[in-house]
């Protein structure tokens, strides 16, 4: 029988390079449950886990509620047709954002663009004005 692995908050600090302090606000927010041996939390695979997906959700544009809305479905029922329907729902608002977000930096690009080739044509002339003189 194997023992089951187990983290410290700094061990999963480092391996994820946070700081302890997000790790205990993930707590808070009830996406992480460490066991506790007195002062000390005790991080199980399944914390790792879920610390993973938080942070890559995070970076994906979900908010800390929906990804504990996804945890607590997953809990209440792994087979769930809503917890599937739902997943997919938010998948779906995630690409149309994203979408919508690279529509926006490509006109930002052009624009930015159009401003700097206005800003090369403008210090040309003012170059050209000051070797006349």
């Amino acid at each position: 029988m194997s023992e089951q692995q187990t983290y410290s908050i700094s061990e999963l600090a480092q391996e994820f390079d946070i700081t302890t302090r997000s790790i205990r606000f993930y707590e808070d927010q009830g996406l992480l449950r460490p066991k506790r041996r007195g002062q000390t939390r005790i991080y199980s695979k399944q914390d790792k886990v879920r610390l993973k997906l938080t942070l890559r959700g995070k970076r994906l544009g979900f908010s800390l509620a929906e990804t504990k809305r996804l945890f607590d479905m997953y809990d209440a029922d792994r087979t769930s047709e809503t917890q599937l329907e739902t997943m997919l729902a938010l998948i779906e608002e995630k690409r149309a954002v994203l979408r919508q977000q690279l529509e926006d930096i490509n006109v930002l690009l052009m624009e930015l663009g159009a401003a700097e080739k206005r800003c090369e044509q403008a210090l040309e002339t003012v170059r050209n004005k000051a070797a006349e003189t």
